[in-house]
């Protein structure tokens, strides 16, 4: 079945916004893959909608990113290169520790509040990690992160965080490497919170750039001193693609 096949018909009044979700989905789940064209016409006649929707939403996706517009040619869906594998992590850890600084900063109460919304959904984790299920895995591991972020109540940093979170539901689903050690999953995600509960945002950073860290992937890292930096030169990245081995 082609990835065009998979999508369902639109029953209510058609939205560009609801045929982005679709192809998102779609996409992320693998039904488009890596530098599959996503052809506007076939789209349309599948979800019995006119092309001008199609186009708007297609569109999006190519603002997010997860799609390439190519003149003359069509649109296509972007083949995450290691590169961008550790762009997304790098992104993810900054993001994640400016809502962890909100947080940290916060009394006791407010800190104790954001782990009790944390904590039920790291239980729902520990299935799918025995079964090596990635993509359910995936998409609760991203709720918790995406939950940590909104939990600084900034919209801002949830808006920069929603792609990002899309990026990586995408490793997550096509690469194991995204989870170098599946058996530390409870065990990290458990950590991070009552660090945060701690109000100590020195080892809630310490534990993020570990958790978020891929073996080959990683462009930055902390100097020898403890000192806590971003940025490390792009040539000491691996030239190594996402999903290898």
């Amino acid at each position: 079945m082609s990835g065009v096949e998979t999508l369902s018909a639109i029953n209510s009044r058609p939205t560009a916004v609801i045929i982005a979700d679709q192809l998102r989905e779609r996409i992320i789940d693998g039904s488009f893959g890596p530098g599959d064209q996503i052809n506007e016409a076939q789209v349309a006649a599948q979800l019995n909608v006119s092309r001008g929707p199609v186009r708007e939403g297609l569109h999006r996706l190519v603002q997010e990113g997860l799609l390439l517009s190519r003149p003359n040619r069509g649109v296509f869906v972007r083949d995450l290169t290691a590169r961008d594998v550790a762009e997304v992590y790098e992104a993810r850890e900054v993001i994640e520790c400016a809502a962890a600084e909100v947080i940290t900063r916060r009394a006791l109460d407010a800190r104790r509040r954001t782990v009790e919304r944390l904590t039920p959904i790291i239980d729902r984790m520990t299935p799918y990690a025995d079964a090596r299920d990635w993509r359910g895995l995936g998409r609760i591991d991203l709720e918790f992160h995406t939950t940590l972020v909104e939990e600084a109540g900034n919209t801002r940093l949830v808006r920069a965080y929603s792609t990002l979170a899309t990026e990586a539901l995408i490793c997550m689903s096509h690469a194991d490497e995204t989870y170098p050690d599946p058996d530390r999953v409870d065990a990290d995600h458990r950590e991070i919170a009552s660090l945060l509960r701690d109000g100590d945002m020195t080892a809630v950073h310490l534990a993020l750039h570990r958790h978020l860290s891929l073996d080959n992937h990683q462009l930055h890292d902390h100097d020898d001193d403890g000192d806590l930096r971003h940025g490390r030169p792009e040539e000491r990245a691996a030239p190594v693609r996402a999903g290898s081995g």
